[in-house]
């Protein structure tokens, strides 16, 4: 308990935590605070790109290997099972119809890639490092979630109109998840990475390492806001029920990714990584498929889970929780 009071005093004060906090507060006291879409994009983009491409340096050096396919298996399995247990919960714990059941459960199931950006520095500070070829892991999750929620809000039988729409749904599903920009920028730069190897890092080092930190304080500045103004816009639509589901689901995910983490043999900063990624909740390649997927469904309820209550929980005191029990748990 005294090693995650530790680590979770030493992220709040970090940083790039407590620019989210001032963006978040003053949002929530009524500032206009903003940046416009075109730099946020910008921001997002900077980081998919550098954590992609390090990430493909990395496992340049490190070499192809059966440990690499374990992890991706291991992401594939975490992805399709976590929606399921989610939405499980949410049939006891909130009173919501199938389809935001299901809206809400691929959010939990898919990954937050800010979060992962933000456990990653947070790991370099606490001194532990993780396997480069987890970047691709956090791309493969974005998938299973939200093919296993549209089955889910489905299976209870067909919804008036569904027929017709189907078709037209799913055709235009599966290009929206693969070729969203998060997905392209973060694949496609770890390729790069991985083609390019130490040498490629040489040479654009000084864009994509030195400025990291500032940017991603910036764009946390920014992330700040919109789920203040989440909070502000959605949370009349929060039960006391859904609120603990927001506070609660992210540590099963953890837990569900911890005994995979341990089980193919990651170290302790991949175990952490790997818990993150099952403990976040995605609020940007999710919410862009489910406007086509499912559209009955209520941005209110599932962005404001996503971002306004699991978000800012993750971001503060979940991500020290799962580092330090990763270091208990790999001794």
């Amino acid at each position: 308990m005294n090693e995650i009071l530790a680590l979770a005093s030493a992220n709040l004060l970090s940083p790039a935590v407590l620019f989210f906090a001032l963006g978040f507060l003053g949002t929530m006291a009524g500032s206009q605070l903003t940046l416009p879409e075109a730099v946020a994009k910008t921001l997002s983009i900077y980081l998919m790109l550098a954590i992609g491409f390090k990430g493909g340096v990395a496992v340049a050096e490190h070499g192809l290997g059966i440990d690499i396919l374990l992890a991706l298996g291991a992401g594939v399995v975490l992805s399709a099972l976590i929606p399921l247990v989610a939405f499980a919960l949410l049939s006891v714990m909130a009173r919501l119809d199938r389809v935001d059941r299901a809206a809400v459960a691929a959010h939990y199931g898919s990954i937050s890639i800010v979060t992962f950006v933000a456990a990653s520095e947070a790991l370099r500070v606490a001194g532990l490092s993780f396997e480069g070829y987890l970047v691709a892991v956090a791309a493969v999750m974005e998938t299973p979630a939200i093919l296993v929620a549209l089955y889910l809000a489905h299976a209870g039988g067909a919804r008036p109109g569904a027929n017709a729409r189907s078709g037209a749904r799913q055709e235009g599903l599966l290009s929206e998840v693969m070729l969203n920009s998060s997905v392209v920028v973060l694949i496609g730069s770890f390729v790069i990475g991985f083609l390019t190897g130490p040498k490629g890092l040489a040479d654009i080092g000084p864009f994509i390492v030195d400025p990291f930190k500032g940017v991603l304080c910036l764009f946390l500045l920014d992330m700040g806001a919109v789920a203040g103004r989440g909070i502000r816009s959605g949370w009349k639509h929060m039960s006391p029920g859904l609120v603990l589901f927001g506070l609660v689901m992210p540590y099963v995910g953890a837990v569900f990714a911890l005994g995979a983490g341990l089980a193919i043999g990651l170290s302790t900063g991949g175990v952490a990584i790997l818990m993150v990624l099952g403990a976040s909740a995605s609020y940007i390649a999710v919410p862009a498929a489910l406007r086509l997927a499912l559209p009955e469904a209520r941005p209110s309820i599932y962005l404001t889970l996503s971002l306004g209550i699991t978000f800012p929980m993750n971001l503060t005191i979940g991500i020290p929780a799962y580092i330090a029990l990763a270091r208990l748990a790999n001794g």
